[in-house]
């Protein structure tokens, strides 16, 4: 390959898509609720309700005394946000689906603050100031999903979340322990995102998980020294980006075999040991940008599922026609269409153009742009 070729130096964004880290859940508006767990037609129903009105029952409009000062309540919906609450407020309707408490000042969770409000599916308490939680603060909760907790002053996880959850979201509070059964009993819970808390690999206690059948765990932005070795075999996505990992060893991995995306993006990772994905065989994103990497992990080749890698500001200085396809034919089952290289001190032009046979374009190739 000459190095006037450009083939290899052209960037194609459109082909890798998810080109950093997945970043943490940041909720902007309360209809930022995701609600794949919840019967869009009870939303469509209530707004036909509320615009054409319906035959069968008439839903009054809400009036002052069901909506709490300063608030707003529409379709369920109640939205307290920025208003510099320094407690939960009363009078809040009963038939609440949706409330919205972000952005204000309190401080703490009291036993009634959400007394009578059985139908509740969504808790927005982010960007408070909360660093207590009453032990029986959710036990009015029986139908609730979705909790964001994020950007408090937690140390710990709130005891006795309701075992309806499906889905917690506690990013950047001040936790760094996580008791054996801190989630106990909630078995329908499938998406954890804890990133940016001060915790430790010894901060997980043995059994901390235990019970719950997560698709999806972010640990980023923690103190992470090691990929931690007793989370939830059933995880399809694992993030482990922003810490401080300085190896994958040999069976760090072989808990989590069911994991389609792999996020080790931004840590200090040296030495992939031999063998170490080898357990990972659904996977179809692998992360290891920006760590020390001085060649490209073995093991690639017989990842058979494998599309997308990302290895780009790393130390590789060399590329090896075997290092990401398989030799001979009916091996591998899907073709890369995202390999990132950019930010190593390879020459591009000294490596062969059969390395990348398994492609399914070469402008998914992204080289070119390394700095001393």
């Amino acid at each position: 390959m000459s190095p006037q070729s450009p083939l290899l130096l052209l960037l194609c964004v459109s082909l890798l898509p998810h080109l950093f880290p997945a970043l943490p859940f940041e909720q902007r508006g309360f209809w930022d609720f995701a609600m794949d767990n919840f019967d869009s037609s009870d939303i469509t129903m209530m707004m036909r309700d509320e615009e054409e009105g319906s035959a069968i029952e008439e839903i009054p409009a809400p009036g002052p005394s069901m909506c709490p000062f300063g608030c707003q309540c529409r379709l369920r919906v109640v939205q307290c946000s920025d208003l510099g609450l320094t407690e939960v407020p009363k009078n809040i309707p009963s038939d609440t689906k949706f409330l919205d408490l972000q952005n204000n000042r309190i401080r703490e969770l009291k036993e009634d603050d959400f007394k009578g409000l059985t139908h509740l599916y969504g808790l927005s308490l982010r960007n408070n100031q909360i660093s207590k939680v009453h032990p029986r603060t959710f036990a009015p909760l029986k139908q609730m999903q979705k909790l964001y907790f994020s950007k408090n002053l937690l140390t710990t996880i709130p005891k006795n979340l309701p075992t309806s959850l499906v889905e917690l979201r506690i990013h950047e509070n001040r936790i760094k322990k996580v008791a054996a059964g801190a989630f106990s009993g909630l078995t329908n819970m499938n998406c954890i995102e804890m990133g940016a808390n001060p915790i430790h690999n010894s901060g997980f206690e043995p059994g901390a998980f235990k019970g719950l059948k997560l698709n999806y765990l972010r640990v980023s932005e923690a103190k992470l020294t090691g990929v931690p070795k007793d989370l939830p075999e059933s995880l399809t996505e694992l993030h482990l980006d922003h810490n401080q990992i300085q190896a994958v060893e040999l069976e760090d991995l072989k808990r989590y075999k069911h994991l389609y995306r792999l996020g080790l993006g931004f840590n200090h990772i040296r030495n992939m040991e031999k063998g170490s994905l080898s357990y990972l065989t659904m996977l179809r994103e692998l992360h290891l940008d920006n760590n020390r990497l001085s060649k490209v992990p073995r093991g690639l080749p017989e990842m058979k599922f494998l599309q997308v890698v990302y290895l780009h500001s790393n130390h590789i200085d060399q590329v090896g026609i075997d290092d990401f396809c398989p030799r001979g034919f009916g091996m591998k089952r899907t073709f890369y269409n995202g390999i990132s290289l950019f930010g190593n001190p390879v020459n591009y032009w000294e490596v062969q153009p059969a390395t990348f046979r398994c492609v399914s374009d070469r402008l998914a190739i992204q080289f070119g742009n390394y700095k001393k």
